[in-house]
Parts: structure tokens; C-alpha cells; sequence
């Protein structure tokens, strides 16, 4: 295979570097493979994405290889690559690619971009975060069958507040799940919703979901991690392909295939297929936002009760209200009389 290969996409001339290098090892899928599955996955893909920033993860010797993470485009980039300027928690900014259109995903998979972590906001409205992003963690010992379970008591939950949520996979053990919003939240109001929903989903079902961000005290349950909704927080993004040797894809569903589907069995191999037969499961909510409202008194109830705020990530400022950052055990261990 030649050393190079030039498409044209999206009207660009993107060049594709050593197209035939194996980048998958269970079936041996090539970068140009690669490249082949997010043309076929072009539309929805930039339903769910397009306008976005992203946070490009390489992996210049595959999926199995080492990777590292890179917010900065290269000063060699292309004069009509789209960038915007993001912010971290602890201020630092940096010039960040936005997925414009399908040239700008190429462009990053030459670079050995295997998938996209996608802010939740568009590059000409950050002040507005526009997706509450619902993970559904499953710690260890934890059966896909029981993230299923977790993920019917959340779509349980969502209906009796008249919102509507959206599945997928993570391309790996876990669940996502997607609620587009109106125009007219910030990040914190989106994490303050998500931790009410977390908190709400533990109080009905304590054996299956947990909303303890210390992983000491989650057990084997369903971790809803409400901190991918914190500020300049990225989540994996929809249609994007895992670093793992099947080429998973973290692919939106229906809620009937949340039932049927284990998340192994989508790959680049299998889904452009799946598309082509059964059409976008995520078509409807690029068209229907919805209100934060219910979801945001409910967390004004759990708060007028006495509960505190969540706990952050270590890397952000300490917030107004937030409980201790330790663990349990290391508060009790470094509490007066007990060292």
C-alpha cells in the first residue's frame, strides 16, 4: 500500500500517512479502516458532534500502544483547520480543534486520533452548556446486565420529569446518557442537575446505583459519575472509536437496544451496517432541546434538606459548600486520638 494517500472531504485535500498501518489487532483494521468508518458514519456523527471542540487523543502505534493527549493544535496545521480557544480549571488555555466537519475528523485520525473527547458546548457559545452527559459507571465485579438495570431506573426517572434521554455505549464497560438541552445553562448548573439526578437514582436504588464519588465507599453498584457534567469537563464522544483490539465504537442506541445489545459487539466492522439498516437512534434530540427546570428543582429540594454539594475533582478550586476533600477512611484515620 502506498506510503501516502490523498481524499478529498469535505472539499479539502486531506493527506492519510501510512494507510495501511495495523492499528486494530483482532482483525488487523488499517488507519485507512479507520478513516473508511467515519466517512460511513459522516452524518449522524456530525449531528451529534459538529461545531464542537475536542480534546485529541493520540495513539501513533495503535490502539494497543502508548497515547497521549493533546489539546493544542500543531502549528503546522492546516490554514483551513476550524480551532477555538478552551480553558482548563486551573486557567490555562489553549488553541483546541473544533470538529467543523467531516475534513476536521480526517485531519485528526491521520494524526492517529482513534476517538474525540467532545466538549459539551458549541466553539461560538461557551458560556452555555447545551448536553447534560449522564455516565453510568460500573465498578469493579459490576455485569453489563446491571448497568442495563441502572440505566432503566434512569430512564424511569427522566420520564416522570417529561425529559427525554438518549443512550449509548461508552465503547467500553459502561452506558451514556445524553439529554440535549435548551441554550440557557452554565456547566455548574448542568453538574448541580446531574448530581441531583445521582442522588435521586442512589435514594431508589441503593443496591444497583451509587452516588459516592469516593470508590471506597461505591461497592459493586453503578457509579453515576455527575463530574463529567464539571466545567471544562470532555466526555467520549458519540460514534467514537475505543483504543481497545476490537475497535469498539461508543455507539448511540435505542432504549430497545439497551436491552439486547451488549457494547462488545459494535465495532467499525459492524456498525456502519447497523446505520445503514436501522437508521440514527439519535436523529430526534438534534432537533428537540429540552429544559434543565425539573431537574434543577430537584436539586433545590435536596439542598433546602440540609445536603451539601458534591464533591469535586481534585483538580478544581474548592467550590462554595463542598464537603472535605478525603476519603472516609483517610478522615477517620487522620481524625485527633485516632493516628
Amino acid at each position: 500500500m502506498a506510503d501516502e494517500q490523498v481524499l478529498d472531504v469535505a472539499g479539502q485535500s486531506v493527506a492519510i500517512s501510512s494507510p495501511g498501518k495495523v492499528f486494530f489487532r483482532e482483525r488487523g483494521e488499517t488507519k485507512l479502516d479507520l478513516v473508511r468508518y467515519y466517512l460511513a458514519v459522516a452524518e449522524p456523527l456530525m449531528g451529534a458532534v459538529r461545531g464542537r471542540p475536542t480534546l485529541m487523543q493520540r495513539f501513533p502505534r495503535g490502539a494497543e500502544g502508548t497515547s497521549f493527549f493533546q489539546k493544542r493544535v500543531p502549528e503546522s496545521a492546516p490554514g483551513w483547520l476550524q480551532t477555538t480557544i478552551v480553558s482548563t480549571p486551573n486557567g490555562t488555555t489553549a488553541r483546541a480543534l473544533v470538529l467543523a466537519d467531516m475534513a476536521h475528523v480526517i485531519w485528526a485520525v491521520n494524526l492517529a486520533c482513534l476517538g474525540f473527547h467532545v466538549w459539551p458546548y458549541l466553539a461560538d457559545r461557551p458560556d452555555v452548556a447545551d448536553e447534560l452527559r449522564l455516565d453510568l459507571d460500573p465498578q469493579p465485579g459490576v455485569e453489563f446486565d446491571q448497568v442495563r438495570a441502572a440505566a432503566s431506573e434512569l430512564r424511569r426517572l427522566l420520564d416522570e420529569f417529561g425529559i427525554a434521554g438518549y443512550p449509548k455505549t461508552t465503547g467500553n464497560r459502561g452506558l451514556h446518557v445524553y439529554v440535549r438541552l435548551e441554550p440557557r445553562w452554565d456547566s455548574y448548573e448542568v453538574r448541580a442537575a446531574a448530581v441531583a439526578v445521582a442522588r435521586e437514582l442512589e435514594r431508589r436504588s441503593p443496591e444497583l446505583i451509587t452516588a459516592a464519588w469516593w470508590k471506597e465507599e461505591r461497592g459493586r453498584r453503578v457509579f453515576l459519575d455527575y463530574n463529567q457534567n464539571a466545567p471544562h469537563k470532555t466526555v467520549f464522544g458519540a460514534w467514537s472509536v475505543r483504543a481497545r483490539p476490537g475497535a469498539q465504537v461508543s455507539t448511540p442506541l435505542s432504549w430497545d437496544d439497551v436491552e439486547t445489545i451488549h457494547p462488545d459487539e459494535l465495532t467499525i466492522a459492524s456498525v456502519p451496517e447497523r446505520l445503514e439498516t436501522r437508521g440514527d437512534p439519535w436523529e430526534e434530540p438534534n432537533g428537540a432541546p429540552q429544559s434543565l427546570e425539573p431537574l434543577l428543582e430537584l436539586h433545590e429540594r435536596d439542598r433546602a434538606a440540609g445536603l451539601m454539594d458534591a464533591p469535586w475533582p481534585p483538580v478544581y478550586p474548592k467550590q462554595p459548600d463542598e464537603p472535605p476533600r478525603v476519603a472516609p477512611s483517610r478522615a477517620r484515620t487522620d481524625a485527633p486520638g485516632l493516628q
